[in-house]
């Protein structure tokens, strides 16, 4: 049984290497982390630094070189892929900065999408979208396609999507890198009424703005976690390419 007061997330000394030509690349180098159920965190960082990498671990889509990832008490090496897969369905949600929706399909049947690859009946999936819809302010725009939709439209139709399954832990990667700042405001605010309500919260971004809403940052550089302050404590100086430019 998984204990209630155990942290979502556990990372020991995570590496992620990948060899190009004859060099081994190091994105990831030993990072460690624990995350609180319900917790609000940024991961930020310059380019190249790591954060899709570590989202994508976080994610259960991709695998580490070396290091342990616990989520909810359980080892995610340990775990074939059809537990994989199943993880990623029921407790993960993903959110990315592209929408990822399918053209031809109304918002109701973008979100249904999950609800349909897991064999959930008809009956059952139209309440669960309907509900879902609710939630993110969009039932009325159900039957509408992705081109009839705003930016802000199309990605609460992606978050939607992406808690209709009732997962525990989302990630969101730059979810408001593709919105106008109202209708990324509008997204985050979104985001943070589901993390109030207990959903654990992480997301990637490159905005110092966003990094200050978290509950708490985690700067990478080169791989390795170099800042963790609150999110009130984000300095810009902190997200330089080149630390030696903030005292230049």
């Amino acid at each position: 049984m998984t204990d209630p007061d155990a942290p979502i997330i556990e990372v020991e000394e995570l590496w992620r290497s990948y060899e190009v030509g004859d060099q081994i690349l190091h994105a990831l180098k030993g990072v460690s982390v624990s995350i609180p159920a319900g917790d609000y965190v940024a991961v930020m960082g310059p380019s190249g630094s790591g954060k899709s990498t570590l989202l994508n671990l976080l994610g259960c889509l991709d695998q580490p070189s070396r290091g342990t990832y616990r989520l909810e008490g359980r080892q995610v090496g340990t775990l074939s892929d059809d537990e994989l897969s199943d993880v990623r369905r029921h407790q993960i949600g993903f959110v990315f900065q592209s929408f990822h929706l399918i053209p031809r399909l109304a918002a109701d049947e973008n979100v249904a999408l999950p609800l349909v690859l897991d064999g959930v009946e008809p009956e059952e999936r139209a309440e669960r979208v309907a509900v879902a819809l609710e939630a993110v302010g969009l039932s009325h725009r159900a039957k509408h396609r992705p081109s009839e939709l705003s930016g802000g439209e199309c990605q609460r139709v992606a978050i939607a999507r992406a808690t209709v399954m009732r997962p525990r832990l989302l990630l969101a990667d730059e979810p408001t890198g593709n919105l106008d700042s109202a209708s990324g405001r509008q997204i985050l605010e979104l985001l943070e009424s589901m993390n109030d309500a207990g959903l654990t919260l992480i997301v990637v971004t490159h905005d110092v703005n966003v990094g200050r809403r978290a509950r708490r940052v985690l700067v990478l550089r080169d791989g390795e976690i170099e800042h963790r302050v609150p999110g009130r404590e984000l300095a810009p100086e902190m997200l330089l390419a080149d630390p030696a430019e903030a005292t230049a």
